[in-house]
């Protein structure tokens, strides 16, 4: 299946072991497990980069590979149940991000095209997503704007 908004064909990536059980080495307690994702989120870090570090750094030096293998719960999951989690989705929020920061070179660079048509590639994602997200994660009257959505990301 090609990507969206590219010439490039999607590349095979490796597929994860299939397992049911954390590995006998990573046995970390589920409790410390989902204090530590609260922890980094509330020190900022997005649920992908709370999964990167418990599986470099770990919890109490014991390298977490898969937070669902070992607390039955998503990084996500675990983020609502506390009440951490941000005012979007990650995905949604780093899109808006793109749009914001192209946005704002093309005011700088009228002339640019490429980066006109990027523009319109990245917003037409996030009109998809907010459509995607609407009445669950978004508010039912929630619509994508440029000014709104440079106020929120600041």
């Amino acid at each position: 299946m090609a990507r969206m908004h590219s010439r490039r064909r999607g590349s095979s990536g490796s597929d994860r072991p299939t397992a049911d059980e954390p590995p006998e080495w990573s046995d970390v307690d589920e409790d410390a497990i989902e204090e530590r994702v609260v922890e980094l989120a509330e020190e900022g870090y997005e649920p992908s980069q709370i999964g990167l570090k418990l599986r470099d750094e770990g919890v109490q030096g014991v390298p977490v590979p898969d937070v669902k293998l070992a607390t039955g719960k998503k990084v996500t999951e675990i983020l609502k149940e506390h009440d951490a989690t941000g005012d979007f989705p990650e995905d949604l929020r780093s899109l808006m991000e793109r749009a914001v920061g192209l946005r704002d070179h093309m005011e700088r660079n009228p002339g640019d095209a490429q980066n006109k048509r990027a523009l319109q590639n990245t917003e037409s994602k996030i009109r998809r997503l907010v459509d995607y997200y609407r009445g669950d994660e978004l508010d039912e009257s929630f619509t994508y704007e440029y000014d709104e959505a440079k106020e929120l990301l600041e």
